[in-house]
């Protein structure tokens, strides 16, 4: 036996995958795929007859989710396409700072400070009012292969701790 120590360094990421494999003859419109290394939300999907050389064909047209550019593929549909695990979070906005970042407040108490303001012009004039006005504002956050990006809004009233009173809004239940 030898005294000697080991380091491996690992390259893998600790969490799970990015994607996962589908039948390409299984996913429908308004699912995801991945075409051109991009998560992508699929708008059509067409299926041609089985040819000379035996293989149906799926012929996807998808959007990005983060940039809204249309892509296209097409894949036999008995090959497996990659699926991208996308989630939905919703984060309330605490704060924005002045280069175009936010501080989100996550479920657990902490804050979320490394996303930036969304480019879609109507969510980002949405979000920049509704907050000099003091909104109780929550965003939802899209999330796939590693990207993020605030795709939603929701207005859940006037901020109660902007207002003058300090104990507004504080309920205390006794057991």
């Amino acid at each position: 036996m030898s005294d000697e120590e080991h380091h491996f360094e690992s390259k893998a990421d600790a969490g799970a995958s990015k994607t996962f494999p589908q039948q390409a003859g299984t996913i429908r419109k308004n699912g995801y795929i991945v075409i051109k290394n991009r998560a992508c939300k699929v708008v059509e999907v067409s299926t041609s007859k089985t040819g000379k050389h035996g293989h149906a064909k799926c012929h996807f047209v998808a959007i990005d989710i983060f940039n809204g550019k249309k892509l296209e593929d097409i894949v036999p549909s008995s090959h497996n396409c990659d699926v991208p695990h996308v989630n939905r979070t919703d984060y309330q906005l605490i704060d924005i700072s002045e280069d175009g970042f936010v501080s989100l407040l996550t479920e657990s108490g902490g804050t979320k400070d490394d996303l930036k303001l969304p480019t879609d012009e109507n969510l980002l004039t949405q979000i920049k009012d509704g907050f000099a006005e003091g909104k109780d504002l929550v965003v939802t956050v899209m999330s796939a292969m590693g990207e993020e990006q605030i795709c939603a809004l929701k207005d859940i009233g006037p901020n109660l701790m902007a207002d003058s009173d300090p104990y507004a809004g504080i309920m205390v239940v006794v057991i």
